[in-house]
């Protein structure tokens, strides 16, 4: 994972220091800093999304490799559809709810 560094902060005008053995031959060049606790939230959001991803990845394949039988398309296609229900049900997505497609620009009735 990743090394942390503990270092002070000022918390007048946010100046970060480490402190180190100084040898005399400091020079200050501007770095990019992030918080541990925003590293963090980033690490398990990404992690979340990876999750989702593999899930949603699943049924697209599944999706893509499904030809029903002459006749079945209805029931294959109910069945893909409660499978989805079910691959987004862990993430807090409900049945019908066509606000999260529309959102990106999906049309409910497709």
């Amino acid at each position: 994972m990743t090394d942390y560094v503990k270092a002070w902060q000022c918390i007048g005008c946010g100046r970060i220091d480490a402190p180190q053995n100084c040898i005399g031959v400091c020079e200050y060049r501007k770095a990019e800093f992030v918080y541990a606790s925003d590293y963090e939230e980033a690490v398990a959001r990404a992690a979340a999304a990876q999750g989702r991803a593999r899930v949603l990845e699943a049924l697209v394949r599944q999706l893509a490799a499904t030809t029903p039988r002459d006749g079945g398309w209805e029931r294959s296609y109910r069945a893909l559809q409660e499978q989805a229900r079910s691959a987004l049900a862990p993430f807090g997505e409900r049945h019908g709810d066509a606000r999260a497609g529309a959102a990106e620009g999906v049309n409910a009735a497709d």
